[in-house]
Formats: C-alpha cells, structure tokens, sequence
C-alpha cells in the first residue's frame, strides 16, 4: 500500500504544491547564482570593507542622507562580516530569500482563486526572469528582496485576514519595515490602492489605508531630502519628463534575450528586435484583453504602480523592476484559465522568452562572479608588492575581455583584503602604456 500511494503523493504534489516545494524549485532552478564564486559589482566589495572598518552600525535617525536604508545597509554589513569570504554561501542567503518571495507570490495566487498548477508556474517565472536574478544573485539587491517581501506579506495578510483593522495594522507596520530597506516601498501603498479601486473590496481599501499612513508620516520628514538632495548623482534626480521612456522600457525588455541590462532596451537592441519586443508585448495584452479587460487594465495600471518612483528615475535597471515582475507573473496566471487558445500561446511565448532571458543574465552574473574571483585576489597581490606611495598600478584589458566588467571591478573599492586600492589602480586604453594586462579570465600579466 505504501508503495501505490506513493507516486499518488507526488502526483497531488504536482497539481497542487505546497509553498515549500515552490520555494524548492525556485531555489534548485536558480542554483547557478548560489554557486556562483565571486560578486557582481563594485558596491559588494565596498561594503565589505565598510563592515570590516566602519565599526558601527548605520544611523537609523539620520533621516537627513539621501539614501536613507538603514535596515538594508546594517542588514548588508552584518552578511558581509559573516559571509563574504564565502560568495556561495552569501548567494545562498539571497537566492533562498528570493524562493521564499516566490513561495509568497504562490500562495498569494492560490488564495485569488488561481489553480495551484499556473500560480506555480507563474512564481517560476517570476523567479526566473531577468529582474528577479539580478535581484537574486547581486548582493547590492538586498533593499529590493526586503522591501518587496513587505508588499508581498500585506497582500498575503489583506487575503487571509478577516480583520479590516488588523489588514491595516500589517499594512502599516510592514510597509514602515519595506522604507526603512529602500524608498521603492513607497509603491506599496500604490499597488494597495490599483487593487482596491479594482476590486472595491474592504480588505484592500484597509491594506490601503495602513500603508498610506505609513508612507505619509515617511514623506512628512523625507519628501524635501529626496526631491532636493545636494550631490545625488544624476540617475536618481527624480523629471516627470522620463516617465514615458523608463516604462516602455520596462514593458520591452522581458522578451529582449540580448539584453543584459534594462537601461540598454532602447540604445542597444536595434529596430527588429525592438519591433519584435514590442509586437510580443502586443500579443500578450491582446490575450490579456480577451481573458479579462479589466485584468489587463489592472496589470498594466499595478505594474505602473509597483515601478512607481523608479519611473522617474534617469535611468532604469533590472532589480528596479522586482516588483513589476511579482504583478504581471499574477496577473497572466489569472488571465491564463480566462482566455482563448491563441491567447494561451501568447501569454506562454512571453513567460518562456522571460525565463530565457533569465537564464542569459544568469549565465553573465556567473561569468562576472567567475571573473571577479580571478581578477580582485590577484590584483590586491599586485598591490601588496607595490610601495604604498608608487604611482597607480596601470591594467590594460585585453582586446577580448570585457572591459566594463573591469570597470565595476575597480571603481572605488577602499581595500580588498586588507590591500588599499583606491586611487592606486587605473585602467588604460589600448593603445597606452601599461603595466600588466587583463586577460578575459581576470588573470593579471606583465605587460610586454
């Protein structure tokens, strides 16, 4: 008996899964991140050596800095003291955070009433897509895992609750949680009130209410720093004027495989494979449409507001859309059981052209990490042979490494194991006089 109830256990596991087993698979398609060996970029070097030398915690009423995260950067700092010389475990950290943000996403989808097969899928597809492994597998996303989870347990909370105050207070409390992680969360209260107006249920209109006290007694004391911050860099000085361009971007690029990065959808795709994105992205609000028009109107006005602030921004960036993905994953899987064939094929084409596009980024996040793992230790050794006071170690790449990468690599790290490097490092043109050269691996020679 054991042995035929069996296969009929998993079969029941199949057609309707427990979350853990969501967040499993999420976990095992993502392993590549987890087993990634290095990091991504400058700022996950930075803030190692800031765990290791600031010797206090960030501020949590210095409300006057830009950047005003407390909660990700002490959450970071203390990570990177516990894990940073172990980049696979570090990984596994995040890429387990971002299983259990699809496990929720799941659970939030069978709770709407969505069948148990097509919300799992959809929280895979989440999980895979381009915006959520750069969220996954870049350490400098940490804001975006937390302030999205906020989001994701007051939707989960308003569907199972049955107290509009209690809704309200989760809503609240979890939204003051997500801004003191990232300003992103400010599109919270934003997505509470889509669904709300959509659906005129109670339970959003308190889900509503409690992030929007919350998120006005935080632009009461932050609205004048984040609008007039002097010294912000240029790509967080907030003009209505980029709206437009930042959301057709957003909208174009799941399907853009090429693509690395979402601020290169519109310079860098060329005419067919933009026209091909876009007619994609046609055909994908078509099936929407034809499921249900006022779905198709609620992923499109939801997926505005979970981008919210960052539309404004002057440049746009995969891990910006972390919550963007979350709402149009929802929403095509509600639309999947209400539309006709053809819209099926359509809605399945755009997840699979997402997942694709995934695995690409993935596939580069790893060449980085791989790089960076080479690259980083043998440039500290350079350094540490060096005469503190010698002129800066000139690095030419080869012709056939990839020069930005070494960009990222180089720019503003204070020290890396316990080796200054600063403004003891720079990189030279092709044709300038260098002192070793960068091959594509990362592996440092004299040069010639």
């Amino acid at each position: 008996m054991a042995a035929a109830s069996s296969p009929r256990r998993w079969t029941a596991l199949l057609d309707s899964p427990a979350p853990w087993a969501v967040a499993l698979a999420a976990f095992l398609l993502q392993a590549p991140l987890v087993l990634n060996p290095g990091y991504f970029s400058h700022d996950e070097l930075q803030w190692a050596y800031y765990a290791t030398h600031l010797g206090h915690p960030v501020d949590w009423f210095d409300v006057a800095t830009f950047q005003y995260r407390p909660l990700t950067f002490n959450l970071w700092m203390t990570l990177s003291r516990w894990l940073f010389e172990t980049p696979q475990a570090f990984h596994a950290v995040l890429v387990a955070w971002g299983a259990g943000n699809a496990a929720l996403l799941y659970s939030i989808g069978r709770r709407a009433g969505i069948e148990a097969r097509t919300s799992a899928l959809a929280a895979l597809v989440f999980a895979m897509s381009p915006y959520a492994v750069v969220a996954h597998g870049w350490i400098g996303t940490i804001a975006d895992l937390a302030w999205l989870t906020c989001g994701l347990a007051i939707a989960w909370a308003a569907l199972r609750l049955r107290s509009l105050w209690a809704i309200a207070a989760v809503a609240a409390l979890a939204t003051l949680v997500g801004l003191l992680a990232k300003e992103a969360a400010l599109s919270i209260p934003l997505v509470a009130t889509v669904a709300w107006v959509f659906t005129r249920e109670k339970r959003w209109s308190a889900a509503a209410i409690g992030a929007w006290a919350a998120a006005a007694a935080y632009l009461a004391v932050r609205l004048p720093v984040l609008l007039h911050a002097s010294g912000a860099p240029t790509l967080y000085t907030a003009k209505v004027s980029n709206i437009a361009v930042r959301w057709v971007e957003y909208q174009l690029f799941s399907p853009m495989v090429r693509v690395i990065e979402t601020h290169s959808t519109l310079p860098s795709s060329g005419f067919k494979f933009l026209l091909m994105s876009a007619v994609l992205w046609c055909a994908w609000l078509a099936a929407m449409w034809r499921g249900s028009p006022r779905l198709a109107a609620f992923a499109i006005i939801a997926g505005g507001a979970a981008l919210g602030p960052v539309l404004l921004l002057g440049s746009a960036s995969n891990h910006y859309a972390y919550g963007f993905a979350a709402v149009y994953a929802l929403s095509g899987a509600a639309a999947w059981a209400r539309t006709a064939r053809w819209g099926r094929m359509a809605l399945g084409t755009m997840a699979l052209m997402t997942v694709l596009h995934g695995v690409v980024v993935m596939g580069v996040m790893l060449e980085v990490g791989r790089v960076q793992s080479v690259f980083s230790p043998a440039l500290a050794e350079v350094l540490r042979a060096r005469a503190p006071d010698a002129p800066p170690v000139r690095l030419r790449p080869d012709a056939d490494a990839k020069e930005w990468m070494f960009v990222r690599l180089t720019h503003a790290i204070p020290e890396y194991r316990g080796v200054r490097m600063g403004d003891r490092v720079r990189l030279v043109g092709p044709n300038e006089p260098a002192d070793f050269t960068i091959a594509r691996d990362g592996q440092l020679s004299p040069a010639r």
